[in-house]
């Protein structure tokens, strides 16, 4: 095994997860994959893990990539570069009860947006003030 290899992943499928989160898209640099998988928001296999962790096909990954929405998947193939978005969604499959979940947070988020107060146009300061308090006493801060 080269040196490179053993950097970037290796011909038994195995990369990094920081790198395999980059790869995959769900972070846009590797440094906030990285970031995302030191500070606890990414497990594989219901563990925490370390940014260096060695991922393989069949491992299951839960990464919280919104407050509130987790996202959890199967990992189906390791990439071997960044290519496009569906060349990217090919390395993963989302679990049905992901699924689900995303679709009941989509809601709640959409209901949440109908039921918050929204002038006709832009507020001035004095109304800005008022929707912040607003927001404040109902805990949405």
């Amino acid at each position: 095994m080269t040196q490179d290899e053993d950097a970037h992943g290796d011909a038994a499928g195995r990369l990094r997860i920081d790198r395999w989160l980059w790869c995959a898209r769900f972070y846009k640099s590797r440094a906030q994959a990285s970031e995302a998988v030191a500070g606890g928001r990414v497990h594989v296999n219901g563990a925490r893990v370390k940014p260096s962790r060695a991922l393989r096909i069949g491992d299951r990954v839960s990464v919280s990539v919104q407050p509130g929405r987790e996202v959890e998947f199967e990992v189906r193939a390791i990439p071997e570069r960044r290519g496009p978005a569906p060349e990217a969604r090919a390395c993963y499959e989302e679990t049905p009860e992901s699924v689900q979940r995303g679709v009941r947070w989509q809601e709640s988020r959409r209901l949440a947006a109908l039921a918050s107060p929204r002038p006709e146009g832009r507020p001035d300061k004095r109304a800005r003030r008022e929707l912040e308090e607003l927001a404040r006493r109902q805990g949405r801060e």
